[in-house]
């Protein structure tokens, strides 16, 4: 029943094969399969190396130890976890066999494979809920911080990232290292993950203060490099600049006004059709010279890069017969958005360095070196995520790390020129994506105050599962921007914003009324564009509150630096839940409404509209107002003046 080889003890019972070894600081990980043998496979957690735990068996029981995580194993594979001796997690047995062993009348395991035609299983892990807050998992469109009570879809969408790890106030982390597709349910009764099909189990467990899990994790799944410096500032961006000249003139807007502009981002149908992966002409005469001009200015240009491909692309054919797109069970093509196309598969290294040979010669040569990885789900005309079929399995066994492979094949193809200031936008996540150098963005969402504090929370939660890189479109994708209540939505976003890792101006702001350039079903010319989107675009008043927000931005270019880098040296992220740095304080963890802003200020936003006065609760220590000046002893709540033009942030002393 149980047996220890190299370090690792093993479990087997009725079919089953359990293997449990440690990993990582004050780690364990589980394994398990009803197959003849484990698979290899560590997606995650790949070339991290095994330790050496404390093992002890007998007939009916055994116990691994790794620092101060400990889990033991009865008689029928029950396994509980403890750190520093206190019980923190326990899978959930419904099966009475313990106390009458011929009778098992309810039958409920804690492991419970369910078997799918061709080999895989279904499979399903419960744990005992506990009396507990959980945080992280990613990005989902709620507004709740604390994730006790939710079902979570394992699934990449547009505006939903899965990253399946979480920090629990108990006072542990858990992995579920798998990228198929299922769901996660933390019930007041119990916690059940669920895979739709997958050859085994396989999860991660570590113990420790907030930062010490984060700082576990990220160790073993990869951080983050060092943020370049020349990104730290404004990021300028809309749907969508159609011409060379309107990029440049915009440019010239910012220089000649004064305002440092770090980036500015070329959005999609640039290029001539899906898959071509290159600037049409007619519109785009001399990227290069475009280049040259905006580095004169300290600009640097950023470019969207789809991974649909058309099938009436130059690529298409070719791409199809060498196995480099991803294939629909049922259909001929998987995205339908202004053109009949197909998707190419991030999970084959061949069809990523095809795409990045494509890119390279197209963008990178001009001197284009950051790309806007957008659709990277990658989205679906319908998510029938049984319906494709991927170089490494099907979507619903691996799907997940999608995304992440796709970040890959930029990262590797910049590195290999030489590059150093890597910072890719992309539009979604997995496990680790961190150490691929994208900047991961909320996706298209829509433009009111409810989806603010949607995106406060996802902030949050998505640096806690690791990925410290983060931002949003400020105002939001689908808005009317002559809406008059627009204006004070915008000043609140970009105010927070400002207070974040990218500071960036996105959207299709509506209503869509300017003519298209030319007549064509295809290329830069035929597909819609928003309205102005500059910092000057919303009036006077609101540009000076904004001018005044990026010089501000500015002004703490230094304490961004070092707040970045510790994000690539130990995986903190950028915003923090005021736990993260205030564990013992137990209102921190109760708080839903302000962050840390790297280890030194506490950050209040205002995410309701007509709000002009709000409540703060400062944790204990001394804080200063950072728009008065007034000092505060913490540990109590206050109430603070915020004016539209102001966002609460107080200064720890």
């Amino acid at each position: 029943m149980f047996t220890v080889r190299s370090g690792k003890l093993y479990f087997t019972r009725r079919g089953e094969t359990v293997c449990i070894f440690a990993q990582g600081k004050d780690g364990i990980r589980v394994q398990s399969t009803m197959n003849a043998a484990l698979d290899p496979v560590d997606w995650a957690l790949e070339g991290a190396e095994a330790g050496v735990p404390v093992v002890s068996v007998d007939e009916t029981s055994a116990e691994l130890t790794n620092g101060r995580l400990k889990v033991t194993v009865d008689r029928l594979g029950k396994m509980r976890f403890f750190r520093d001796g206190a019980l923190i997690l326990e899978e959930y047995y419904r099966c009475y066999e313990y106390d009458m062993p011929h009778t098992p009348s309810l039958r409920i395991l804690a492991r419970e494979y369910r078997p799918i035609r061709g080999g895989d299983y279904a499979f399903t892990l419960r744990f005992e809920a506990r009396d507990e807050k959980l945080f992280g998992m990613g990005q989902y469109q709620e507004a709740r911080l604390d994730l006790k009570g939710c079902t979570l879809e394992l699934a990449q969408r547009n505006t939903q990232v899965s990253v399946p790890f979480l920090v629990s106030s108990l006072g542990y982390g858990f992995l579920w290292n798998n990228p198929a597709v299922g769901k996660v349910t933390f019930a007041n009764n119990v916690t059940e993950w669920h895979a739709e099909s997958i050859r085994q189990m396989d999860y991660w467990v570590t113990v420790g203060e907030p930062k010490e899990i984060v700082q576990n994790y990220t160790a073993l799944v990869g951080r983050a490099p060092e943020f370049p410096e020349n990104a730290l500032g404004l990021w300028q961006c809309k749907l969508r600049y159609r011409t060379q000249e309107e990029v440049l003139n915009v440019a010239r807007e910012y220089h000649e006004r004064g305002i440092p502009l770090d980036v500015i981002v070329i959005d999609f149908f640039h290029w001539t059709r899906q898959g071509e992966w290159k600037f049409d002409p007619v519109y785009w005469p001399d990227p290069a010279a475009m280049v040259r001009e905006l580095r004169s200015y300290g600009t640097r240009c950023m470019i969207s890069i789809w991974p649909t491909v058309d099938k009436k692309s130059e690529n298409f054919n070719e791409m199809r017969e060498k196995g480099l797109l991803i294939r629909p069970e049922r259909g001929s093509q998987c995205f339908d958005f202004l053109g009949d196309s197909y998707i190419y598969d991030a999970t084959n290294p061949a069809a990523r360095a095809y795409l990045w040979e494509k890119c390279a010669h197209n963008y990178f040569e001009s001197g284009i070196d950051m790309f806007w990885l957008d659709e990277a789900e990658p989205e679906y005309t319908v998510y029938d995520f049984d319906n494709y079929r991927y170089h490494l399995g099907t979507d619903l066994q691996v799907g997940n790390i999608y995304p992440l492979m796709h970040a890959r094949a930029f990262w590797e193809g910049q590195r290999a020129t030489g590059q150093k200031d890597i910072c890719n936008l992309i539009r979604s996540a997995w496990v680790g994506s961190q150490k691929y150098g994208v900047v991961l963005w909320s996706g298209d969402i829509q433009g009111n105050f409810q989806t603010l504090r949607d995106q406060f929370a996802a902030g949050l939660n998505v640096g806690l599962a690791g990925i410290p890189w983060w931002t949003t479109d400020i105002g939001g994708f689908f808005v009317n921007v002559k809406d008059p209540k627009h204006k004070e939505l915008l000043l609140r976003w970009f105010e927070w914003a400002t207070f974040g890792p990218v500071l960036r101006m996105h959207g299709d702001k509506g209503p869509s009324e300017i003519p298209l350039l030319d007549d064509r079903d295809w290329g830069g010319g035929f597909c819609h564009t928003g309205l102005a989107n500059e910092l000057w675009s919303y009036g006077d008043d609101v540009y000076e509150v904004l001018k005044g927000y990026v010089e501000l931005r500015e002004r703490m270019k230094p304490y961004l630096t070092e707040v970045m880098r510790e994000a690539s040296e130990n995986g903190s992220p950028v915003m923090r839940p005021l736990f993260y740095e205030f564990p013992s304080d137990e209102a921190c963890w109760s708080c839903e409404d302000a962050y840390m802003f790297g280890p030194k200020y506490l950050v209040a936003p205002v995410l309701y509209e007509g709000m002009t006065r709000r409540t703060v609760y400062l944790p204990k220590g001394k804080w200063r107002d950072m728009n008065t000046g007034e000092t505060y002893e913490g540990g109590c709540t206050i109430t603070v003046a915020a004016p539209v033009e102001i966002i609460p942030v107080f200064e720890r002393l």
